[in-house]
């Protein structure tokens, strides 16, 4: 019992095993039900799959079953980013209790009821259960808003490295705290539609409605839930990695204001999807998000600045060679930056430019087409955010030399194969014709499958290893308990 006991409370009690447990769950619905998938689906991969495990698949009900599918992913990465936040920033010991216990239980209820309902029969107890897991993820984040407040003087600073007001106010936390808000309240622009399903609404994807000229209100709402969430998700990511590497200086007064501005900007051009401002509401939102673009890029240039800078320390001339040498020293380090970078030329950059020319290009395409551009976008920024957590996680694990190395440079380089290979995808059009594409296509899906399936490959090693580490009566999970407790009685 005391064996049992012991892992529990490290799992369930302390930072790195909550993540631990959350990645988990993650790595095993992205593994078993990525064999669903299309390329998969050819290989006969997908019938074994669907039988072994039982599964109940309709195909009617296809749109219904992806969207609990993402939400309880999204679901998981959100706790995880709230662990982070409870971990790094000062909170209250009731607070940090009461939204790490909520918002955990909210999760696991969330993902194993919903994929319960989903693929394994309709049992609609299951369904009542994964809706109270998203009510409690909901009450979490409310009380995560209370334990962020940042005009209680207690977490007031004075220090003119950081970002803060005359008073004190800490523009850090303020970023966090308005993050966290906009959050909570546009979680209630998929509540609101979902509430109305069986009463004339039903269930739809995103891509599959961008040609039709007249769109409900509830429709709108929830493709504007589908962008808000995603784009919250890394404006928080966003903050995390610049706590975690320390952001400070000069650059740190001018992001944490932008931050700020671009997140609230932001989010009111969303919600004004579903008000008279819907015509400005996309203007609205190119305005809110270039100062959080801008503030992410401040963030960089101050990292890459830091790691030159300290790697370079015992030069006294260093050339170019010296300072690239320095940058990539530690994958790590570098990773998460060098992922926000990547994401503009797979990402950010490509929707800019969809936007700019939808009626001259995209919408001259066949809508199929179009409809992989959006999924394509959507799936490769989740996945960035993803390999930011991983690289974030490798580093509180501690770990250290060739491991270390080798743990950060493959989640770098077959990520970006892949999501390069996705971004070729998504645009071949431009450059070559249908009738010649499969030649590319088949490569493309080669890369694809390679970058993706040897992640995740590594992640599962990186599970057996926690695995096994966790039978072993002194085993590092034990270090890792102590160095927290410590920290803890520090704060």
């Amino acid at each position: 019992m005391q064996f049992i006991k012991t892992r529990f409370n490290y799992l369930f009690n302390s930072t790195k095993g909550l993540i631990l447990v959350a990645i988990a769950m993650i790595a095993v619905v992205t593994a078993v039900w990525g064999m669903l998938s299309g390329p998969m689906a050819e290989l006969g991969v997908r019938e074994v799959v669907i039988k072994l495990l039982g599964m109940n698949i309709v195909q009617s009900e296809r749109e219904g079953r992806i969207i609990i599918l993402y939400h309880s992913i999204a679901m998981a990465v959100v706790a995880i980013e709230t662990y982070m936040i409870l971990g790094l920033l000062k909170v209250k010991p009731f607070y940090k209790s009461a939204v790490t216990a909520l918002i955990t239980v909210g999760y696991i209820l969330t993902m194993v009821f919903g994929m319960g309902f989903a693929y394994f029969g309709r049992n609609w107890a299951f369904h009542g259960l994964y809706i109270t897991g998203l009510s409690l993820i909901f009450f979490a984040g409310v009380l995560l808003c209370i334990a962020l407040w940042p005009w209680n003087k207690e977490y007031h600073i004075s220090d003119k490295d950081y970002a803060h007001t005359k008073s004190g106010l800490d523009l850090e936390r303020t970023a966090f705290f308005a993050t966290a808000v906009t959050t909570v309240i546009s979680a209630l622009f998929g509540a609101v539609p979902g509430s109305y399903f069986g009463n004339g609404f039903e269930v739809f994807l995103a891509e599959n409605i961008i040609r039709i000229p007249e769109k409900t209100t509830l429709e709108y709402s929830v493709i504007g839930h589908l962008h808000i969430m995603l784009a919250l998700i890394c404006v928080m990511i966003t903050l995390i990695v610049g706590r975690w590497l320390n952001f400070k200086g000069l650059l740190h007064k001018f992001a944490m204001p932008l931050m700020i501005l671009g997140t609230i900007v932001l989010n009111l051009g969303v919600w004004g999807v579903v008000t008279p401002l819907e015509p400005i509401a996309h203007m609205i939102i190119y305005v809110g998000a270039t100062p959080s673009m801008f503030a992410a890029l401040l963030l960089l240039i101050w990292s890459w600045a830091k790691l030159i800078r300290e790697g370079t320390a015992h030069i006294k001339k260093p050339n170019l060679g010296h300072k690239l040498s320095a940058l990539v020293r530690d994958p790590l380090q570098f990773g998460p930056t060098w992922q926000m970078l990547f994401m503009n030329f797979t990402t950010s950059g490509i929707g800019i430019f969809m936007a700019i020319k939808l009626d001259e290009i995209f919408r001259v395409w066949p809508a199929r087409e179009e409809r992989i551009e959006l999924t394509g976008h959507w799936h490769v920024l989740s996945a960035i955010v993803a390999t930011i957590i991983l690289m974030y996680y490798g580093d509180m694990l501690g770990l250290k030399g060739k491991i270390r190395q080798l743990y950060g440079w493959s989640i770098i380089l077959l990520s970006d194969i892949a999501f390069a290979a996705v971004t070729v995808f998504e645009m071949k059009r431009l450059f070559i014709t249908e009738a010649e594409q499969q030649p590319l296509v088949n490569g493309l899906m080669y890369a694809i499958d390679f970058g993706l399936g040897s992640l995740l490959l590594i992640l599962a090693m990186v599970m057996v290893w926690r695995l096994v580490d966790l039978f072993k009566p002194k085993g590092r999970w034990t270090e890792e308990q102590e160095h927290e407790l410590a920290q803890e009685v520090a704060k």
